[in-house]
């Protein structure tokens, strides 16, 4: 990209949001009472620094889609450290977009008013496909078709104090039961670190981005951001925190990673049709793997690798979730195919990670701690 927009990004960031990191949200409150008078007060973690910040403009946005022409919004290298800034447009009308602020008491800060201006400049796809609100693409060099992206999660932070859940009639795991529209705004409380919206109950926050992407093939045309695939998307796996790590394969030159779709907090189901929907930014290091190629993207956890199926049957979705697992298992550690398959039904747990999103999706949680002569490096 031109040097000017990357001088403009740069001095947008001195300007951007203040950020509630998720570690800077944890108080000495919460881990054990008062501190005495002696104690000198400890400091917050540093965040990390980036090397390129994405904000949550108009320009910087899609609305709704990948696709291998989609030009990206920034070019950034091989082992680059990226913040990217997405945005909750849950519950708010494009047609009279304050009203949601308002009506939920809810401040027009900054943020807001980023939401709003998205939402009257971002054209939804044209041909009438629709999902999330996305930013991105981000083109990272040397990422070739073939490939593998590895994507590390540094760090995910609020810059909104809420998220959203809604539930409709014809949505999520229970359609036909559910009879009338409700939105709920989910407040959080950033001493204990939990959201509410009904009294008497506390949802631990745990952000996750819900959509993390490459750009499918050409020949494939546009997508939709809502079902996943196996070049990423909305794959909802509530595992993809801070410190985890995304394997996406590359189809396209440049990759161009797309992300969107922040979770404050979701079970696995997602069984509402969404989770908390809420503002996220994410900042992640880009590591391109030459010559490693995925059929089906991957993850991993400082304690688990995790193996991922999708299909629109959830039974299908299953049986592709247990055939990455032993193939993972197999290949990549060494095991017989027969060995890999005991090992799975004794040591490893399948989760649905949701069953809203027209593609569903069951992933494998394969501990890395049962595999006691077998030493694994990580990052974190």
């Amino acid at each position: 990209m031109k040097n000017s927009r990357r001088n403009f990004l740069r001095q947008s960031t001195k300007k951007g949001l203040i950020l509630l990191s998720v570690n800077s949200l944890m108080t000495n409150a919460s881990a054990g009472g008062p501190r005495s008078a002696t104690t000198e007060p400890e400091k917050e973690p540093a965040r990390v620094k980036p090397d390129h910040v994405v904000r949550s403009l108009p320009e910087n946005m899609v609305w709704g889609y990948f696709g291998a022409d989609v030009p990206p919004v920034y070019t950034a290298k091989d082992g680059d450290i990226i913040e990217i800034q997405t945005v909750n447009p849950s519950g708010v009308s494009r047609t009279n977009p304050d009203e949601f602020y308002t009506k939920n008491n809810l401040p027009i800060d900054q943020h807001a008013q980023e939401v709003i201006a998205i939402l009257k400049n971002v054209k939804p796809e044209p041909s009438g496909i629709r999902g999330h609100m996305l930013t991105g693409p981000v083109y990272i060099d040397g990422a070739q078709p073939g490939d593998t992206l590895e994507i590390r999660i540094l760090d995910l932070s609020f810059p909104a104090s809420f998220g959203v859940n809604s539930v409709w009639p014809g949505g999520g795991g229970i359609p036909d039961a559910v009879t009338t529209r409700e939105t709920f705004v989910y407040r959080y409380d950033t001493r204990r670190m939990t959201a509410s919206c009904v009294a008497g109950v506390d949802i631990p926050l745990k952000p996750f981005m819900g959509v993390m992407a490459l750009s499918p093939p050409a020949d494939m045309g546009h997508q939709s951001s809502i079902p996943p695939n196996f070049f990423g998307g909305n794959l909802d796996i509530k595992h993809l925190t801070k410190g985890s790590t995304l394997y996406l394969p590359v189809s396209v030159p440049g990759g161009l990673f797309t992300a969107g779709d922040g979770h404050g907090a979701q079970g696995n189901g997602e069984v509402s049709g969404v989770a908390i929907e809420t503002a996220l930014t994410l900042t992640a290091k880009f590591i391109v793997h030459k010559g490693k190629t995925l059929k089906q993207c991957r993850a991993e956890t400082p304690t688990h690798f995790i193996a991922i199926g999708l299909d629109k049957d959830l039974n299908k979705a299953m049986k592709n979730a247990l055939s990455e697992a032993v193939t993972f298992i197999s290949d990549e550690l060494g095991f017989t195919f027969n060995e890999a398959l005991s090992i799975a039904s004794t040591g490893v747990d399948f989760e649905v990670s949701q069953v809203v999103d027209q593609t569903l999706g069951v992933h494998a949680m394969i501990p890395k701690s049962i595999f006691t002569k077998k030493k694994f490096n990580y990052w974190t």
